[in-house]
């Protein structure tokens, strides 16, 4: 019978979608939160090399393969090649080239349904559908961190600012299949001022998030979250809280030190055994303390057998 384990996050990797029109920073964005997150990164570049002339910003490096027609088949050897490669994260720059490219999964679509004039596109979908599905298996099975950009459909609105029409360009649904947006952990729009405005998130410390310029800061904040839940501010409140409990245990142990009755060191011991209950001891701690009571009351009754001595 197969059996239960504790849930943890330690064995998750992160998969981030970034959304947004031309122009709004997505590349940039994926490869500052990959630098963050930490490891060698890899990076599948279907934009004509536009990834490698951020080589050497803010220290960032990678290893790229650069593709020419996006088949499916290619993006899943460039998963597989990242994975053998040891790689720690994987940007793939863009995945819109895997649904609306050359060789992508709408142009066979459209290929097949010319030839074959019963079943159309329809028919075609049947075989289509399998091969996309292989690809969003390879990105939720590959066992390294995978950041991936999505084009988003264009419009453009017309806003009056300071009493003047301006023009502004904003995206829209991203160009892929619709629903895919859900199987990653993170995904948020990419805009104009370059702000990551997060729309679903399996981590609640960015629920509603609106990002500046998102980058290594985040990359490292999602890394400490699937490394063991706990935020960098959270770490910190942790931090304050042990820090506050070993004043409690110095000021508890002074107090067993001074005790000089054994009424005071009864007080002491069910102070302590109250600390416990309350969870602001840990078991440690309140072992070592019981342990000093002990000695305490043991050298309180010598002296009191002395004295009557």
């Amino acid at each position: 019978m197969t059996a239960f384990k504790k849930a943890t996050k330690a064995a998750a990797k992160l998969r981030l979608g970034l959304v947004g029109p031309a122009g709004s920073g997505k590349t940039m964005t994926a490869l500052r939160v990959a630098q963050g997150l930490g490891g060698p990164i890899a990076v599948i570049d279907t934009e004509r090399g536009s990834a490698s002339l951020y080589v050497g910003e803010r220290g960032i490096a990678f290893d790229v393969i650069e593709l020419d027609s996006y088949e499916v088949e290619h993006f899943i050897d460039g998963i597989r090649a990242a994975v053998d490669g040891g790689y720690s994260v994987l940007v793939i720059d863009s995945l819109s080239h895997a649904w609306a490219g050359k060789g992508g999964i709408l142009e066979f679509v459209d290929k097949a349904g010319k030839r074959n004039q019963s079943g159309g596109n329809f028919g075609a979908w049947r075989d289509a559908t399998p091969r996309h599905n292989a690809l969003v298996d390879a990105i939720l099975g590959a066992p390294l961190h995978i950041i991936v950009t999505l084009r988003s459909k264009v419009e453009y609105v017309v806003e009056n600012v300071g009493g003047r029409n301006q023009v502004r360009k904003v995206g829209l649904q991203p160009v892929q299949r619709d629903g895919l947006e859900y199987e990653f952990t993170v995904v948020g729009d990419v805009t104009q001022e370059h702000d990551l405005v997060v729309t679903k998130t399996r981590a609640a410390f960015l629920k509603d998030a609106v990002i500046k310029e998102a980058g290594e800061d985040l990359g490292k904040q999602l890394a400490a979250w699937l490394a063991d839940g706990e935020t960098p501010a959270q770490k910190q409140q942790i931090r304050a809280a042990k820090a506050s409990g070993s004043q409690l245990v110095a000021k508890a142990s002074e107090a067993i030190a001074i005790a000089s009755s054994t009424q005071a060191i009864a007080a002491c011991r069910r102070r302590v055994d109250q600390y416990l209950a309350d969870g602001t001891l840990t078991d440690s701690d309140w072992s070592a303390l019981t342990d000093q009571i002990d000695a305490r009351s043991a050298s309180i009754e010598g002296e009191v057998v002395d004295g009557v001595a």
